[in-house]
């Protein structure tokens, strides 16, 4: 049985770099329990939802429409989208829960062009309604961070079997040589070929770039990265960092910490790993040129042992084993 989500293996965080604590988004947000703890999909159990998708923050699930579907976006006149269960409107996604927050932003975005439309069948009459309850979630998060966004229209039209609506003239689309033709249909017919697909950014996030630059006078919302004068400068935060989106660079004695939001899917390791607590993410209304460029966030010099010389990562005077081996070792765990 083929199913249309695709597990990327090359694009997981697991394994693009070593973490304590391996990421398990997919597998806890499916409601089907079609995901197993190594990343295997049960096709007889996964209805393609899209919740791992929408919760991944790297494409590690992704559907196999994907690729159309955003072409579908860029090339409409006015965007009309459904899902199996409402009105035949335009383009047909599995289920809402595949909407991740890069997409809801994208079409808010589109919204102050054209005009967006979503028609869903009765979603609490659906047995996909957690997956759909999860995007919605993100949307009016969403929206309470950006309350002025365009309005997007979801419309509840359950397909009755007799009602439908025109449909829409199709984008026009180049012509394509019989080799990657042949490739398309190949994976048409074998999505699994797909899962040897690497690639570092999102397909929600690249697509989102790409609508920005053409409107560069957008502002929206993005969750950045911000330090604080707790920093001690050790730079273990853009080792950790599975995207780069954090880099680290020493001149003259100083470290200099670099952070570029594109790069970044908030997967929170960053914060996780900070010894002295002193990253943090929070919601700032950005431009297009921010949000591809790169930012200084912190400068500084880094700590070192005062007894041994090794470099140390809070705000302590000597490095763990100095001080679990000196008098001072009675006060340091105090």
């Amino acid at each position: 049985m083929l199913i249309q989500m695709i597990h990327h293996p090359g694009n997981c965080l697991n394994h693009k770099k070593p973490y304590a604590q391996p990421c398990r988004l997919c597998v806890e947000a499916c409601p089907h329990r079609a995901i197993s703890a190594g990343m295997e999909i049960n096709a007889r159990a996964c209805t393609e939802c899209g919740a791992c998708m929408a919760v991944c923050p790297s494409d590690g699930m992704v559907d196999h429409t994907v690729d159309a579907f955003y072409t579908y976006l860029a090339g409409a006149d006015e965007i009309n989208l459904h899902c199996p269960l409402a009105v035949q409107a335009g383009f047909e996604v599995p289920c809402l829960g595949l909407f991740d927050r890069d997409t809801w932003t994208g079409l808010m975005v589109l919204a102050e062009e054209k005009p967006v439309k979503i028609f869903t069948g009765v979603c609490s009459e659906c047995e996909d309604k957690a997956a759909c309850a999860q995007s919605v979630k993100l949307f009016n998060t969403l929206h309470a961070e950006w309350p002025e966004h365009e309005p997007l229209k979801i419309i509840v039209k359950p397909d009755n079997g007799i009602e439908s609506l025109p449909q829409p003239t199709e984008p026009e689309v180049r012509p394509i040589g019989l080799r990657a033709r042949g490739k398309e249909k190949l994976e048409e017919l074998l999505p699994g070929l797909k899962r040897d697909e690497t690639y570092n950014i999102p397909r929600a996030r690249t697509w989102l770039r790409e609508l920005l630059n053409q409107r560069p006078h957008t502002r929206f919302p993005f969750s950045t990265l911000l330090v604080d004068e707790s920093c001690t400068s050790c730079g273990v935060c853009a080792l950790i960092c599975p995207q780069g989106a954090l880099s680290k660079r020493e001149e003259n004695g100083k470290l200099k910490l670099v952070f570029e939001p594109y790069q970044c899917v908030q997967c929170g390791r960053c914060v996780e790993t900070c010894r002295p607590q002193a990253l943090k993410f929070t919601v700032k209304m950005i431009s297009p040129r921010l949000f591809s460029g790169k930012i200084r966030l912190h400068e500084g010099s880094s700590r070192y042992c005062s007894r041994c010389g090794k470099q140390i990562f809070d705000h302590s005077e000597l490095c763990i084993a100095c001080a679990s081996a000196g008098p001072e070792k009675q006060n340091f765990f105090l």
